[in-house]
C-alpha cells in the first residue's frame, strides 16, 4: 500500500473519532521517519475553543514528542484541505510537506479559496490534495446531513 494512501486512512480513522463525538469529522496525522508521532481530530465543541482543529492539536502534540516547535523533518496528513489559521501554523512550525484528501470550498487556502502556500513566507511547504478525496469528502458530507436531518 502506497504510505500516502496508509497514513491518511490513519488520518479518517482520526476524523471518525470526532464523528462520533459530534465534531466536525476531520482528522490528521503527522509522520517522522515513516512514524506515526501525533494524532488529533478536531475538538472545537470539545473544548470550546475555535483554534481546535485536528492540525492545530496534531502540531502541538507532535511538538511536544520532539521537544521542538519545528517540524522540518515530518509530513502532516489531513483529511480536509487547510483553512487559514491552519495553514499558519504549518508554515510557521515549518511543516515541509501537507497531503489533503478533501477540498475545503468554503475555507481552504491551498485551491479551494486561495493558495496561501504560493505565498513567499521564509518556509515553503509541499503540499497536495486528493488523496483518498471521496471517503474524506463523505465523512464531512453525510456528518452535515445528518446534522441538517435533526
Amino acid at each position: 500500500m502506497n504510505n500516502d494512501i496508509k497514513y491518511m486512512k490513519a488520518a479518517l480513522n482520526e476524523a471518525k473519532k470526532a464523528a462520533k463525538i459530534k465534531e466536525v469529522p476531520v482528522g490528521c496525522v503527522i509522520v517522522r521517519n515513516d512514524k506515526i508521532i501525533a494524532r488529533a481530530y478536531n475538538k472545537r465543541e470539545v473544548l470550546n475553543k475555535a483554534t481546535a482543529h485536528a492540525e492545530i492539536l496534531a502540531i502541538e502534540k507532535a511538538s511536544k514528542k520532539l521537544n521542538s516547535w519545528r517540524l522540518e523533518d515530518c509530513t502532516m496528513y489531513i483529511t480536509l484541505e487547510p483553512c487559514v489559521m491552519c495553514s499558519g501554523a504549518i508554515i510557521q512550525a515549518r511543516v515541509p510537506k501537507v497531503i489533503y484528501g478533501a477540498l475545503d470550498p468554503r475555507f481552504g487556502t491551498h485551491v479551494s479559496k486561495i493558495n496561501l502556500f504560493d505565498v513567499k513566507f521564509n518556509h515553503t511547504v509541499d503540499i497536495k490534495g486528493g488523496i483518498l478525496e471521496e471517503e474524506c469528502s463523505k465523512i464531512i458530507k453525510d456528518f452535515f446531513k445528518e446534522l441538517r436531518a435533526k
